[in-house]
């Protein structure tokens, strides 16, 4: 018993300090978000670069959050429980990474879009998407904390918003293009962007299934209403 108890707080220790890494994560990742974002509507070149320059220390962290994980199983043979914890580290690590390489592809384009015809608005729409996705982050990192199922599932519903701005975005973006062929450049480059936030959106939406697998120990049931009903001008991917 006494074996046992001590086992059973060693894996409380390791898994505490990796959930800590994984929240210094999410927390990298939420400011490059509102980073990338910031160097595109200030035309910051400079915190654009950083924005770039900083996925590099998101990256090795991901790195580092997979070697603890898998140090973890090796060393504790986590099962039941337990072992679906620390597979869902794996998953929300991805997770973050993946947003995190959407943030620097961002900050990338905006320095591009600075040289390009301006367009009236052509931003401000992109702010508050990102602003919603950065708050969806944030409160499923929260959840993810607190093992509250039902913080996740609301988060998980608010990505159709985010998908309905992405239409909105859509649409107001083939206007501009057809009122002056001056736009059409920097409204393919806007939206990718829009594209790309959209894509956050759903990294988020998964990182909530996640912590509801990992509090209930099953995924949510129904499919999640996709309310993205664009096609698509191009929309690119992480890299």
């Amino acid at each position: 018993m006494i074996g046992s108890t001590h086992i059973t707080s060693a894996f409380d220790r390791d898994l505490e300090a990796i959930q800590a890494l994984i929240m210094k994560m999410g927390g990298m990742v939420e400011e490059a978000i509102g980073n990338a974002i910031t160097a595109l509507a200030e035309g910051d070149a400079d915190l654009a670069r950083g924005t770039r320059r900083g996925d590099k220390a998101i990256d090795a962290l991901e790195l580092r959050v997979n070697e603890e994980a898998a140090r973890l199983i090796a060393l504790r043979q986590p099962i039941a429980t337990d072992l679906r914890t620390v597979l869902t580290v794996f998953r929300i690590s991805a997770a973050l990474e993946r947003i995190g390489d959407y943030a620097k592809n961002i900050a990338k384009r905006s320095e591009i879009i600075q040289e390009l015809h301006p367009v009236d608005g052509g931003t401000a729409s992109l702010k508050r998407m990102s602003k919603s996705v950065q708050v969806m982050l944030k409160d499923v990192l929260d959840a993810y904390i607190q093992r509250d199922a039902d913080l996740a599932l609301d988060v998980r519903a608010r990505d159709e918003e985010v998908d309905q701005m992405y239409n909105a975005l859509f649409r107001e973006y083939l206007t501009h293009m057809m009122e002056d062929p001056r736009n059409i450049t920097a409204c393919m480059h806007l939206h990718f962007l829009a594209k790309n936030i959209e894509r956050m959106g759903d990294l988020v939406t998964g990182i909530a299934e996640q912590v509801i697998y990992l509090v209930t120990g099953e995924l949510p049931d129904e499919d999640r209403v996709k309310a993205d009903t664009t096609s698509t001008l191009g929309g690119g991917t992480a890299g």
